[in-house]
C-alpha cells in the first residue's frame, strides 16, 4: 500500500505521541473533574489546568489570568463577539466594525450578522498590492478585526503595527486578533502586539481537537457571556450574583480536561519543530516550472496556494486523493479573500512536523502528474 502524504497541517496538524501519551495517561490514571472536589485526585487536575494555563501564557506573552479555554477559535470568535457587543460602544451608538478581506468566514461572520441586523456597520480594510492589510489605509474603527495569517495566503500580518495604526485613529479602538493559522508559524507577544483580544485553536499545533485559548488583555473589566457552574462565586436572594475572578469567570461548565492534558506536550513538540521554510521554498520552485500551474502565494509564505489551468480545484483534489496525497482544495472558509484573488477556490498544499524532504519531492511528481 502507499504511503499517505499528509501535507494538510493547517487544516489541521497531526497530534505527536507525547499529547496522544498525556491524554490516555490522564483517562486511564488520573481522570477527575476540575474545580469542583477536594480530594486529592481532583486537586492534581487542578494543578494540571493551572500547568496548561501557564504554559500558554508562556507561549503567547501573556498572563495566566488572561488565558481562557475554549472549544477553538470559531466559538472565541463568536465569544468575543457576544462580550464586546455588551461594552458601552454598542449602547451608545451603532460602532463600526473593520474588517479585512483575509478573514476566515468565523472571523467575519458573527459581525457581519450584527450588521445585517442593523446593530453596527462593517467597514474593509484595504489590502495592498500583494494582499496584504494595508496600515496606511485602516478605516476609523470601534472594533478592529484583524487576521494575523490567512489561510490561503499564509503570510504573517505585522499584527503590532495594525493595533498602533488603528489606535492612533480611535484611542479606544478593540482589537481582536484571529491567529489560528500564524501560531503555527511565528512567535506570538500579545503584550507587544497590544491587542485587547487574541484566539487560536490547539489542533492546529498538535492538541486535540476540542480546545483553544482565548486570551483577554482586560478580563475584569469584560463582560462574561456564558453563564454555569465553575464561574460563580455566590447566588444572591434578589436575583443577582457574584463572579470569580478571571479567567474562571469566563469558563462556565466542565473545561475539555483530556484536551488540556495534551496541550503542555503539545507546545513543547511545536517549539521544538524547526518550520517549514526548506521544504516549501523546494516545492515552490518545483510547482513554479509546471506551465499550467498558477502560485497565489509568495515563496516565503508559510504554506502555498495555487490553481490549475483549465482544472476544477474539486477534481484536482480528486486526482490527488486516489494518489494518497491529502491536501486541501475549495475556498477553504475564506470567500473574501478569494474573490479577491479573482478564483472560487485553490489548492493549498501546508507541511507540519512529521513530513519529511521525501514527501515534498514524492508531491512534487504525484502533482507533475495530475497536470501533465
Amino acid at each position: 500500500m502507499n504511503k499517505i502524504i499528509y501535507l494538510d497541517a493547517a487544516a489541521s496538524a497531526l497530534k505527536p505521541d507525547a499529547v496522544v501519551d498525556a491524554e490516555v495517561d490522564f483517562l486511564r490514571h488520573k481522570y477527575a473533574n476540575a474545580g469542583r472536589g477536594i480530594c486529592a485526585r481532583a486537586a492534581a487536575v487542578d494543578q494540571m489546568v493551572g500547568r496548561a494555563r501557564m504554559a500558554v501564557a508562556d507561549f503567547i506573552g501573556g498572563g495566566a489570568h488572561q488565558i481562557v479555554f475554549t472549544s477553538g477559535t470559531t466559538d472565541a470568535m463568536n465569544r468575543i463577539v457576544n462580550i464586546v457587543r455588551q461594552l458601552p460602544v454598542f449602547s451608545a451608538r451603532r460602532p463600526v466594525v473593520g474588517v479585512s478581506d483575509l478573514d476566515h468566514h468565523s472571523a467575519r461572520m458573527p459581525w457581519q450578522h450584527l450588521a445585517n441586523g442593523g446593530v453596527c456597520d462593517i467597514a474593509v480594510c484595504p489590502l495592498d498590492a500583494d494582499f496584504n492589510i494595508d496600515v496606511a489605509q485602516l478605516p476609523v474603527a470601534d472594533v478592529l478585526v484583524i487576521t494575523a495569517m490567512s489561510n490561503v495566503m499564509g503570510v504573517g500580518q505585522d499584527v503590532a503595527a495594525i493595533v498602533a495604526a488603528a489606535r492612533q485613529k480611535n484611542p479606544d479602538v478593540i482589537t481582536i486578533v484571529d491567529a489560528a493559522q500564524y501560531v503555527a508559524h511565528a512567535p506570538i507577544d500579545v503584550a507587544q502586539w497590544g491587542c485587547d483580544f487574541l484566539c487560536f485553536s490547539g489542533h492546529k499545533i498538535g492538541m486535540d481537537t476540542g480546545i483553544g485559548v482565548m486570551y483577554i488583555k482586560n478580563p475584569d473589566a469584560m463582560p462574561a457571556d456564558k453563564f454555569g457552574g465553575g464561574m460563580v462565586n455566590k447566588i444572591l436572594a434578589d436575583g443577582t450574583w457574584t463572579l470569580n475572578a478571571a479567567p474562571e469567570k469566563f469558563e462556565a461548565g466542565t473545561l475539555p480536561l483530556t484536551q488540556i492534558a495534551g496541550l503542555v506536550p503539545a507546545i513543547d513538540a511545536w517549539r521544538a519543530w524547526g518550520g517549514a521554510h526548506e521544504q516549501i521554498g523546494v516545492l515552490y520552485d518545483a510547482l513554479k516550472q509546471m506551465p499550467r500551474i498558477k502560485i497565489l502565494t509568495p515563496r516565503d509564505a508559510s504554506l502555498i496556494s495555487f490553481v490549475v489551468d483549465g482544472m476544477h480545484v474539486l477534481d484536482f483534489g480528486a486526482h490527488a486523493g486516489v494518489r494518497n496525497l491529502c491536501l486541501r482544495v475549495g475556498n477553504m472558509c475564506a470567500t473574501w479573500i478569494h474573490r479577491a484573488l479573482g478564483v472560487d477556490g485553490s489548492i493549498r498544499i501546508s507541511v507540519g512536523p512529521w513530513n519529511t524532504m521525501d514527501d515534498i519531492h514524492a508531491a512534487v511528481r504525484l502533482i507533475g502528474e495530475i497536470v501533465k
